[in-house]
């Protein structure tokens, strides 16, 4: 792995350094998903969100976040709590508009194209409600036949998903009754159904039991694997660690720091991302105090 130079620029320190090659997306049998070369899949580009406060001032809860995902890459994008790291992922999925910058997924605009934008992705959060009259198995035959899926493809696709995901014994059981770990598998199946190639996943094991925990990251990977592109925030560092192509780390709203964890160890001297990220910190005040 070839690292790249550190480089210092806005008060910040960004490592160079990452992965490319042409991967396929879809399913991990390849049977559905698109062919086509590693890109761009993900770019923010100089994103900014600013909050009012109760006191007329502004909060700059986003301060000019620039990155890219590659095609078949999982990118962390990690923080402490009121770092910006939601308000990203809402802005990179739509939910929010930026005050300024743009973001773009598989090419298309977020601010000026956000039907297919909507087409191509796939969003999960820790909190993703369900409808809790409706069996898993109803609930993922609405969401496709939302997706403009036929009755039947739909039930097809649901029944591929429940198989994949390890939701047949409770696919009967509605929404209301399931587990927290249930939902979660039902929520990414819910993400998958139109089998998207970008994925932004928000907090998703949150609150779940070791069994559950290990089957969602188990999928994270199968997902990477096939060739989709995902984006996962997470305050687990270890998950992060095992999993992730590259890491972003957000303090205050500034990317303080980019690149393979391999980079940021080699950057900081520091194994664990835990102290990779402190390290950071410290540094980037000393030379936010040197470089205008």
């Amino acid at each position: 792995m070839n690292v790249g130079a550190q480089i210092k620029h806005g008060g910040s320190v960004r490592v160079n350094a990452g992965r490319s090659g042409g991967l396929k997306a879809g399913r991990p049998d390849g049977k559905r998903g698109l062919q086509c070369p590693a890109v761009d899949m993900i770019v923010a580009d100089k994103l900014v969100k600013l909050f009012p406060t109760p006191d007329g001032r502004e909060k700059r809860a986003v301060n000019g976040l620039s990155f890219t995902v590659r095609q078949g890459q999982i990118y962390g994008l990690l923080g402490p709590n009121g770092a910006g790291k939601t308000t990203t992922l809402r802005m990179l999925s739509g939910l929010m508009a930026p005050t300024s910058g743009t973001a773009r997924l598989a090419g298309f605009d977020v601010g000026t194209q956000p039907q297919r934008v909507k087409e191509i992705l796939g969003f999960l959060t820790a909190n993703t409600g369900l409808y809790q009259r409706l069996t898993a198995r109803e609930l993922l035959v609405y969401f496709a036949q939302l997706h403009q899926m036929g009755r039947r493809a739909a039930s097809a696709r649901a029944a591929e998903l429940i198989e994949w995901l390890g939701i047949g014994s409770f696919a009967h059981l509605r929404c209301g009754a399931l587990s927290t770990g249930q939902k979660q598998r039902v929520n990414i199946a819910r993400a998958l159904i139109a089998d998207p190639p970008i994925l932004i996943m928000d907090e998703p094991t949150l609150g779940l039991d070791v069994i559950s925990n290990r089957v969602i990251l188990e999928y994270i990977r199968k997902a990477r694997d096939s060739g989709k592109t995902i984006i996962l925030s997470t305050h687990y560092l270890d998950e992060a660690e095992t999993l992730c192509d590259e890491i972003g780390l957000l303090h205050e709203g500034i990317l303080v720091a980019a690149g393979t964890l391999d980079a940021l160890r080699a950057a900081t001297g520091e194994e664990r991302l835990s102290n990779i990220f402190l390290t950071t910190i410290h540094a980037d005040e000393k030379v936010g105090a040197i470089v205008p």
